[in-house]
């Protein structure tokens, strides 16, 4: 009876551990849902570029960052490492989604990147979506301001 109760333990305490490995498991998910991590990491690839602001995705897995330049960054989870870019005008392609709280970017430069993003409001997709395309439009590309001059009469 004694050798059957400790096997029933021993099997009760395996099975516990395993049950335990599982949570943490799930629980132990990296995300970039604490902005403050974002920052850092993104800091420490990018060290001389100035965050301004910063939409994290719904599902936490990815961050877009706007620089205090205006040109636009992002940062995703990659399981054991972040992979943090700055985004180069004309390197990006987004579509929008149906739901207005997302879009589809395709990245020129590194395609496994490429997906739908979707955020916690329409809000921030606009917002995000407005940062890509102050991107996009290179210096050659964007208007000059037309400088009136004043006109004289005589």
């Amino acid at each position: 009876m004694g050798v059957a109760f400790g096997i029933a333990i021993f099997a009760g305490l395996i099975g516990f551990a395993w049950y335990a490995s599982r949570l943490a498991e799930r629980n132990g998910e990296d995300s970039l849902g604490d902005v403050g991590l974002a920052i850092v990491e993104f800091g420490r690839a990018f060290p001389n570029e100035a965050i301004r602001s910063l939409h994290v995705t719904a599902d936490g897995k990815a961050v877009f960052v706007r620089l205090h330049d205006n040109r636009a960054g992002f940062m995703r989870n990659m399981r054991n490492h972040y992979a943090c870019q700055l985004l180069e005008p004309g390197h990006v392609h987004v579509t929008p989604l149906e739901k207005a709280h997302g879009f589809h970017v395709k990245f020129d430069d590194s395609p496994q990147h490429n997906g739908n993003y979707l955020f916690a409001t329409a809000a921030e997709a606009s917002d995000v979506s407005l940062w890509l395309l102050g991107n996009f439009l290179s210096a050659k590309h964007q208007p000059l301001p037309h400088h009136h001059e004043p006109h004289t009469q005589s």
